[in-house]
């Protein structure tokens, strides 16, 4: 499983690589997993326990991108060289890239070589990179038009492509020529969450993921100042990302210090626990392919509200489990969740048995089933 984002990383592609990886083990696959180490150094296989199930990992030497706050990246003209290591000593069955950009890219291309079969997943809109290029516009045009170009060579390579949304399949067939994209849940264990299905004593307001551009907490921040004061709520964010400060610093320009926490990132324990606390959920994020997160608050028996945007509206049905609300506008933001904090309590439950209910066909044993019909080439359904 070729990773160019995995533990220690927080975010959506590699909480899903970690997930996939830790379910197929525990299946009794053996499982290798190719990811950037922590220091450009090569590293020996070790085992790691991820998810509590340990792994092989393969640390590759890899180096830091200064304008992100953690990402680390294997030099792309190594990929190669590192693929035809591993792919010599593990000698295995499938490939499963998780990203065409990096060690994925390097991974594909000798796995062709060799004959080995491979699956694409794929988790990036690659117009997200552009906040941290550092580039003129110019030239982002032209990285972001190579980048997509380079993703079709790689996805052609593959016997499967997948995505976790039919939303999210739908654009990736619309941006590259490619055909027959598999919208593949990322999958998520709802027995580790534990709902409270009763309306709250207070008006907690939570959001989960990284403090990015691309996430819209700005927008967040600026429709609580909307909310009528004598709803009394408070704001947990978890998660850390370069807006940290950014946002801080909005924070405090509205006034919002004293109801507004920023938690950084916590451990599963503590999460959990923040979800079984707050009133609602929260995603204002336009680019989400799935949202692991919102999973996780559904399974925990939250009301969300969402931007109405790419995925979400795969998760968030209006008036059923919660609202959508359109982009990046505060003033609808602040009434959607108003209609959540002033429910009735009937209604309030109504809402949260509804997430419950939809969270229900993203368990991961599907997720798991799906994945090794494609690496045994069975049509799917069989």
């Amino acid at each position: 499983m070729g990773c160019d984002t995995f533990a220690p990383d927080v975010n959506g592609a590699a909480r899903f690589a970690e997930r996939l990886a830790a379910g197929l083990a525990e299946r009794g696959h053996d499982v290798h997993v190719v990811a950037p180490g922590q220091k450009y150094r090569r590293f020996p296989p070790a085992t790691e326990v991820i998810e509590g199930v340990p792994l092989t990992v393969h640390r590759l030497p890899a180096v830091r991108w200064p304008p992100h706050d953690w990402l680390r990246f294997v030099w792309p003209w190594r990929a190669k060289h590192y693929a035809r290591k591993v792919l010599s000593e593990v000698q295995p069955d499938v490939v499963h890239i998780q990203s065409h950009i990096v060690i994925g890219r390097g991974l594909s291309r000798i796995a062709k070589q060799r004959g080995i079969p491979v699956i694409a997943t794929n988790h990036v809109m690659a117009e997200n990179i552009l906040d941290f290029t550092t580039l003129p516009p110019l030239l982002d045009k032209m990285l972001l038009k190579a980048a997509w170009d380079d993703a079709e060579r790689t996805f052609h390579i593959a016997r499967a492509v997948t995505t976790p949304t039919r939303r999210a399949a739908d654009f990736l067939e619309s941006t590259i020529d490619i055909a027959g994209v598999i919208p593949v849940s990322c999958g998520i264990d709802a027995s580790n969450y534990t709902p409270v299905l009763t309306p709250r004593e207070s008006n907690r307001i939570l959001y989960v993921g990284r403090l990015t551009t691309e996430k819209h907490i700005d927008t967040l921040l600026h429709a609580v100042t909307k909310l009528d004061p004598e709803l009394d709520v408070t704001v947990d964010i978890v998660g850390g990302g370069d807006q940290r400060k950014s946002l801080d610093a909005l924070t405090a320009r509205l006034g919002l210090t004293d109801k507004v926490r920023f938690h950084g990132r916590v451990d599963e324990d503590e999460l959990r626990s923040l979800y079984s606390r707050a009133s609602v959920f929260a995603m204002p994020s336009i680019a989400e392919l799935q949202s692991i997160a919102t999973m996780e608050a559904m399974a925990s028996g939250l009301p969300v509200v969402a931007a109405d945007a790419l995925a979400l509206p795969h998760l968030v049905e209006d008036g059923a489990n919660g609202w959508l609300f359109r982009p990046r506008d505060a003033d609808d933001l602040a009434a959607k969740l108003t209609r959540v904090l002033t429910a009735s309590p009937e209604a309030y439950v109504a809402m949260q048995r509804a997430s419950l209910q939809g969270v229900e066909i993203h368990d991961i044993a599907r997720t798991l089933d799906t994945f090794e019909a494609l690496y045994r080439g069975e049509p799917l359904g069989s």
